[in-house]
């Protein structure tokens, strides 16, 4: 009984790492590299080098970014939105439906940055930052 719960969280942990993307934070092809530091300051507001855009708040990507480039969950980012919007120092990023409209969005304008998983990234747009 013991070797078949043992086995049976060696699986799930395994199938539960495997759903982890690997995601990169994109820009235009002629886009500045970018810091990860650089990358969690625009996207909580502290930096205005970037026009960040994001993906709709459920999205599993979403969390998985904000955890991974800010050290923040979603909430917390959302949060902080929140208060730079009611101190009317910011608005926060721009929400597209999928990562195929954040990649067109990114691809059109050179100031504007996003984040994807690496597997959808095409020569449209440049790997700013890879986030693991």
């Amino acid at each position: 009984m013991k070797y078949q719960t043992i086995l049976g969280a060696a699986l799930l942990s395994g199938l539960l790492g495997a759903a982890h993307a690997e995601l990169v934070v994109i820009g235009a092809p002629g886009a500045a590299a970018l810091s990860k530091d650089q990358v969690a300051d625009v996207y909580l507001g502290k930096s205005n080098a970037a026009t960040p855009v994001d993906l709709p708040e459920g999205n599993p990507l979403r969390g998985e970014f904000y955890t991974k480039a800010t050290g923040r969950d979603a909430a917390q980012v959302k949060a902080t939105w929140s208060r730079l919007v009611f101190t009317g120092k910011g608005q926060p990023p721009k929400e597209y439906p999928d990562a195929a409209a954040v990649k067109k969005a990114v691809a059109a304008d050179p100031k504007t940055i996003g984040y994807i998983d690496k597997s959808a990234v095409d020569g449209s747009v440049k790997v700013l930052v890879t986030l693991n």
